[in-house]
């Protein structure tokens, strides 16, 4: 999984990038000091993981991963080229979502580009600009339609809903914000829109209103709201938090968060976050050569995650020996699992479930 982390310049975008992947990205208070997108991989954390790992003991874990982009900060005109636009725009389309950072915290130390602190206002500005790019994306899609609708009337539908489409960007309004039928979201999906991306707002608040004040700030209200009427996430974060936590080990880690009174670090609610918005859920192989966590998609049938791991393992698919994670612990060993018959055998159409300890058998 590739999430693209944006905003404005000088929004918290890097700090949190720096906090989150220990990558090192230059972070300076002024704007396009990030001129190339940094890109840092980070393990998912996963306690099953963990669990099993002691468990087996076994010679490799191996932890899901997702991969962060601090894509360069996008000003006005970035559609029309201005500032660093054409690249931001080519590096946000190779990602699977957004992290859009929004500035929700006053420091007159720190410049915003726009002279004031206005989520609304800096929201609308990167969307405007996603949008202008998707508008030009959109109406060679409808060109091309209309031009195959003189031959083939059973595209008529089709070249409806992406009119449609482009009256809501026109209004301003990203992609993903259009209501759809599954039949229209699968068109939707084939024409690459910028503004289709799920989106996380980020809302970058200070240390006081992160660890105590995060509904009374008017800043975060108003992305709350914003985020409602696209059908995207929210998710408060405290940049500088996650980077004075970003040295510090396990356990110090944990008392510096409960002594705030927060229950979890910004990446591991990022990452849930993102999950959720993707539809993606992890199963599980544990043996003594390896413990791995495996991402699919919600939904995926055994076949096809056996695939994740070899495409042998879905070509000569014979049947998937599972057992849920909570039932394997509950057990205290795979041996005493399939004593009490809690190891189940499972054939082609087994949709695999969040946390579920798979073995695949096949035959190739």
């Amino acid at each position: 999984m590739k999430l693209g982390i944006v905003g404005l310049p000088n929004v918290g975008k890097s700090t949190l990038f720096n906090a989150i992947t220990n990558a090192g990205a230059q972070s300076a208070n002024y704007p396009f000091c990030t001129i190339d997108p940094n890109v840092g991989v980070v393990n998912v954390p996963d306690e099953r993981i963990d669990k099993l790992a002691e468990m087996y003991n076994p010679k490799k874990v191996t932890y899901a991963t997702i991969e962060f982009v601090d894509i360069a900060g996008l000003v006005k005109g970035a559609s029309k080229g201005e500032g660093l636009g054409n690249k931001f725009l080519a590096n946000i389309r190779e990602v699977d979502a957004i992290v859009h950072v929004v500035r929700c915290f006053e420091n007159d130390d720190i410049i915003h580009v726009e002279g004031s602190v206005n989520p609304q206002r800096d929201i609308d500005t990167i969307n405007l600009e996603l949008i202008f790019s998707d508008l030009e994306v959109l109406e060679r899609r409808i060109d091309k339609t209309a031009k195959l609708l003189k031959g083939d009337k059973s595209l008529q539908p089709e070249y409806d809903f992406l009119l449609r489409v482009k009256q809501t960007l026109e209004q301003g309004k990203p992609a993903r914000s259009v209501e759809c039928t599954e039949e229209e979201r699968e068109i939707l999906g084939t024409v690459a829109l910028l503004t289709n991306k799920p989106v996380i707002y980020a809302a970058n608040l200070s240390e006081e209103d992160f660890a105590g004040n995060v509904e009374n700030n008017p800043h975060f209200q108003t992305v709350k709201k914003i985020a409602e009427s696209e059908n995207a996430e929210v998710m408060p974060i405290c940049a500088q938090l996650e980077a004075e936590m970003a040295d510090m080990g396990e356990e110090e880690k944990k008392l510096f968060l409960s002594e705030l009174g927060i229950e979890s670090s910004g990446l591991d609610r990022l990452i849930k976050a993102s999950y959720r918005l993707l539809g993606l859920i992890s199963y599980l192989t544990a043996g003594p050569e390896e413990v791995r966590a495996w991402t699919i998609k919600n939904g995926t049938k055994a076949p096809q995650a056996a695939g994740k791991i070899h495409s042998d393992f879905e070509r000569g698919f014979i049947r998937a020996e599972v057992i849920a994670f909570d039932d394997l612990m509950k057990a205290g060993s795979m041996a005493a699992a399939k004593d009490k018959g809690l190891v189940r055998s499972e054939g082609k159409d087994y949709v695999v479930k969040d946390g579920d300890i798979v073995l695949f058998r096949f035959n190739v």
